[in-house]
């Protein structure tokens, strides 16, 4: 599947007629701008199958901090998902969000922070670092099970039920 989309940070899948079976089928996404460029970061979403409130089985997710930029700088969870916040850096960083989504803060720290944040609340989390202003990462925290984030390559993978077909 191919789109040309203007660059954005959230694709939702169309809603359309799905079959009862609930077989999903891999889908990937190439996100391409005007000019035919890979558009990396964004994030797509399927809109029709609930998280499991209880993500606790989830893997925690991580984002780190690498040269004073937050890698990777977009990611997507699941809702009830945790995120770690290692600093790789060799200086101290104080990350927070305002967030409506999840407000939370690490005080500075190096190294790890003791514990990782839970994301409860699904929207769009933006991150920032209270000593250097540079530094910005977003997280999507989905209420939806399928979901994925381009890559580089402007590249998504997501996991969809497959659509229902009419007969003709």
């Amino acid at each position: 599947m191919y789109w040309r989309i203007v660059p954005a940070l959230l694709y939702l899948l169309p809603t359309l007629a799905y079959s009862q079976t609930g077989l999903a089928k891999a889908y990937q996404v190439h996100f391409v701008d005007d000019d035919n460029q890979p558009i990396q970061y964004v994030v797509i979403a399927h809109p029709t199958t609930a998280v499991n409130k209880s993500a606790s089985s989830q893997k925690n997710a991580v984002i780190d901090q690498i040269n004073m930029q937050f890698s990777p700088m977009v990611i997507a969870v699941e809702q009830g998902q945790s995120v770690n916040f290692p600093n790789s850096d060799n200086i101290r960083h104080h990350v927070y969000s305002f967030s409506k989504a999840k407000r939370f803060e690490t005080k500075l720290y190096a190294n790890k922070p003791e514990a990782p944040v839970v994301f409860n609340q699904p929207g769009l989390v933006v991150l920032g670092c209270n000593i250097h202003d540079s530094m910005v990462g977003y997280i999507f925290v989905s209420p939806w099970q399928d979901f994925g984030v381009s890559n580089i390559h402007g590249v998504a993978n997501i996991n969809a039920p497959e659509p229902h077909t009419q007969p003709s």
